[in-house]
């Protein structure tokens, strides 16, 4: 009965909202919250082209822009703050932030529109309990991440897979590779970390287990932490393989992974869609069609590793040999 009625009362609602967009002059703008958990270069792009293509599409929007900056409390705060501003749709960036949204939007009179969940189901963001949240998900499939080492490395014995084991949308990731892995008898060695300054450590760990690649998805706080990674790998010629173009731009090796771009623009699609009178209950979630594929040269050249004219066709350059970077251009 208290589902029949929220969705009544938010099916009411944005019918007078499309009757009020649907003026000339509007008498109030449609408030968009977006909201993201830490400062990382592919949240940022995300967000960044989410309010770019919002502000383009005609429709008469108030953004506002919310960073928790990596404290999970601040999140819940900010969260609570944006409702009682009085939002009309709520975007949330990333898996932890769609979770907490969830949780603060629960009596479903807002419209949720996710960014960059890895895999929602997991996640608890479908299903008749979230039937106010849809969006867009950036979901990698594990043979193609298995693929983009043989590209580079044909003869490799052993993959190292590292994640931070908070983070659902990591963790699931990490998981369907090694699914992957066991099903193909290609063999690996995990290890996770519960916060950054366990990384430095985990990833000397899992080299000295006899590796030959490093692997790690979308995982956002080690995105934050690109630096210290590849330092590490890279001082033992080993190269860093990532979930995103970002975190190529940021120094790992290559990726077949998230256009954060194209991504972006999705999820911008879908609050256009809502704002004009959809229901996010009748709109999917939705996952990328097309994986961007980039490698880095500079860091080729950090490891000793030389690369055909054959796979160099496969990959767009993102960071030139000389440090000259392309990402976002």
């Amino acid at each position: 009965m208290k589902r029949s009625v929220i969705r009544i009362l938010v099916a009411l609602s944005l019918v007078l909202c499309v009757t009020c967009f649907g003026l000339t002059a509007l008498a109030a703008p449609i408030r968009v919250a977006v909201v993201q958990p830490l400062t990382h270069t592919s949240l940022n792009q995300i967000r960044d082209t989410i309010i770019a293509e919002l502000q383009a599409s005609g429709v008469e929007f108030e953004i506002v822009t919310r960073n928790a900056e990596g404290d999970s409390a601040a999140l819940s705060t900010i969260l609570s703050n944006v409702k009682l501003d009085g939002v009309d749709i709520l975007v949330p960036i990333a898996t932890n932030t769609a979770q907490s949204a969830k949780v603060v939007f629960e009596d479903g009179d807002v419209p949720v529109v996710f960014a960059a969940v890895s895999d929602p189901v997991a996640a608890g963001l479908t299903g008749d309990d979230s039937f106010y949240i849809t969006g867009v998900s950036n979901n990698i499939p594990a043979g193609e991440i298995v693929k983009l080492i043989s590209d580079f490395q044909p003869d490799y014995k052993k993959i190292g897979f590292l994640y931070t084991s908070s983070e659902t949308n990591s963790v699931s990731t990490i998981n369907a590779a090694k699914a992957y892995c066991d099903a193909n008898g290609i063999a690996y060695e995990e290890v996770s970390i519960a916060n950054l300054s366990e990384l430095q450590t985990a990833a000397e760990t899992l080299i000295s287990s006899g590796v030959d690649a490093l692997y790690t998805g979308n995982d956002n706080s080690i995105a934050s932490a690109m630096s210290t990674y590849t330092d590490v790998a890279y001082g033992h010629s080993i190269p860093v393989y990532c979930g995103a173009d970002s975190m190529v731009a940021d120094g790992g090796f290559a990726t077949i992974g998230v256009d954060y771009v194209q991504l972006g623009r999705q999820v911008a699609a879908m609050v256009v869609r809502i704002a004009g009178g959809e229901m996010p209950e009748d709109i999917p979630y939705e996952t990328l069609s097309d994986y961007a594929r980039f490698v880095n040269l500079q860091a080729a050249r950090r490891i000793g590793m030389e690369l055909s004219d054959d796979v160099l066709a496969k990959y767009n350059v993102l960071v030139e040999a000389d440090g000259t970077s392309h990402f976002g251009k």
